[in-house]
């Protein structure tokens, strides 16, 4: 079967979702515009050559409706020969977008394909296009799915994690990040977005603190008591009924941040490559989407990487770097906890927690992210894992070349 070759990818840096972030005012068409336009004059790319482009995007409405995959091919000017699909795999929809590129790729029905995704969480919210599985009583209370934040406080009161070790392994998150912002490990991916009148809007990630302090994390307040209260509790009980009842322990400091950003990824086969000059830099050796019960549903992380070593025929000790996304600070201590992983090989350049969690560009990001790491540090193998709402879970095994 044809191997999956990465060339490239790139990202925006990650701006603060709300008004008063740097990014409030770079719509997400002019998001994508910067990460397509980088990757075409980085790569010297003549557009026709490009078969699809695949864009996660999780709130597909207003300024992200309208397919707004080809609406980007469109408006940056790329041969008007390549179509473009949106598509949502909630908060792995880049990471899906990419695994599909690679599978068009595999079957041989394609040669040179993009994948990415965006989302600009600061001008259309999260949970802005509504949905039966989060606002129909009915529907909620008959598949038990429940918020994510409140699963994480549901599998934090199972495991004993006390808000202690939730608030460190955010602190570790934003050190890690700003350390290696500070050294220009993201800069490789990173590219500015920029105004029309071409100054730069942000340049680097923005979210990092660096004043932050244990002691600062513990002034949060729960997130997630109230929604609780709302019911959510009382089924994740009904689901788990060893436990009396749920401790709230997440809140905004040990929790992913809503941000903006969009990414891509340039896949295709070697043939290709080579005729086109592109260096070959990774190759997808494989890509799972998994799915587990929805009230505790950020543990599918698990069965995806157990699912996707097999395929690779590879097992965790063969993983020289992991990218688990930080949705919840529970949810990647289990994951570590499960699985066995060395601190040392576990998002070794902080994570969501710190430089935040643009939902349908986050898997796209962390692969480069990830790529750009086993590059500097010399290193061949690499995973990449998400949870997804609904109980879902994703992994890509990856290998350089």
């Amino acid at each position: 079967m044809t191997e999956a070759i990465i060339f490239d990818a790139v990202r925006t840096p990650r701006g603060i979702g709300n008004s008063d972030g740097a990014l409030y005012e770079a719509k997400p068409i002019q998001l994508l515009h910067t990460v397509l336009n980088a990757i075409r004059e980085r790569n010297q790319l003549a557009t026709e050559n490009i078969n699809d482009l695949f864009l996660g995007c999780v709130t597909p409405i207003a300024d992200q409706g309208a397919n707004i995959a080809k609406t980007a091919l469109l408006y940056s000017n790329w041969h008007q020969s390549i179509p473009g699909m949106q598509l949502n795999r909630s908060c792995a929809s880049a990471l899906e977008a990419v695994n599909l590129a690679a599978m068009k790729i595999r079957a041989g029905w394609g040669n040179l394909v993009l994948a990415g995704g965006v989302e600009s969480m600061s001008r259309v919210p999260a949970g802005a296009d509504g949905g039966a599985m989060f606002y129909d009583p009915s529907v909620v209370s008959m598949i038990g799915n429940i918020p994510q934040g409140v699963s994480a406080d549901l599998i934090a009161t199972i495991r004993n994690y006390t808000r202690e070790m939730l608030d460190e392994f955010a602190l570790q998150s934003h050190k890690k990040a700003a350390l290696a912002q500070k050294n220009g490990y993201f800069k490789n991916s990173v590219i500015p977005v920029k105004d029309q009148n071409g100054l730069v809007i942000l340049g680097e990630d923005e979210g990092i603190n660096n004043d932050l302090s244990l002691e600062k994390l513990s002034k949060f307040q729960a997130r997630y008591a109230e929604i609780g209260k709302m019911g959510y509790d009382a089924v994740a009980i009904s689901k788990y009924p060893f436990i009396d009842y749920i401790q709230h322990y997440h809140t905004q400091g040990n929790s992913a941040a809503q941000v903006d950003g969009a990414s891509v990824v340039l896949l295709g086969t070697s043939k290709k490559g080579k005729a086109l000059g592109l260096k070959p830099r990774a190759k997808i050796l494989s890509a799972v989407t998994v799915s587990v019960e929805p009230t505790i549903n950020l543990t599918g992380t698990i069965p995806a990487v157990e699912r996707a070593l097999e395929y690779a025929k590879m097992n965790a000790k063969d993983i020289d770097l992991w990218e688990v996304n930080e949705s919840y600070a529970s949810a990647v201590l289990y994951f570590q906890e499960k699985m066995k992983i060395d601190n040392a090989k576990l998002n070794v350049n902080g994570g969501a927690i710190a430089l935040g969690h643009p939902a349908g560009a986050s898997g796209a990001i962390l692969l480069s992210t990830l790529l750009d790491e086993l590059e500097r540090r010399n290193l061949q193998t690499g995973l990449v894992t998400m949870s997804i709402g609904g109980g879902m879970g994703i992994a890509t095994v990856i290998e350089r070349i």
